[in-house]
């Protein structure tokens, strides 16, 4: 069974930093290519945020016995699956697994302006997965 005060939690600090990063983006992409302390924080409150989303669907998927996953777009899946997310929101989840894979491991070649372009559906989707999964809690409730 599921443990939903942990998943709410790990919700809470999701919204959180996908929060942040609805604040600290720029208006234009010129200002965000020019403040490398803006793209920092940006890039660290997407990655924590799709981390926790990554975190949330392999806590729900081991509890609730419904697999392995073999990768994080694989955890998104498994959770389509069961009728928790819609799959066409856990494709774009892999998608923006993989935007926090280039973060945390090629930072220093992150491309600036492909971030600043997929913030905006990365964000949308992070919300959108919350919401879901809050509704799932609910349902179990």
């Amino acid at each position: 069974m599921t443990d939903a005060a942990l998943v709410l939690q790990l919700l809470s600090a999701l919204r959180d930093h996908v929060e942040r990063v609805r604040r600290r983006r720029p208006d234009d992409v010129e200002t965000f290519r020019a403040d490398i302390d803006v793209q920092d924080a940006l890039a660290m409150s997407l990655l924590v945020a799709t981390q926790q989303a990554i975190d949330v669907a392999f806590h729900i998927v081991s509890d609730e016995g419904w697999g392995v996953p073999s990768s994080y777009a694989d955890a998104f899946a498994l959770l389509a699956r069961r009728g928790v997310i819609e799959p066409s929101l856990a494709t774009e989840l892999g998608r923006v697994a993989a935007v926090r894979h280039r973060i945390a491991h090629v930072y220093g070649t992150l491309d600036v302006e492909r971030l600043w372009r997929q913030v905006p559906n990365g964000l949308d989707a992070l919300e959108r997965y919350a919401s879901a999964i809050a509704r799932f809690l609910g349902e179990r409730a």
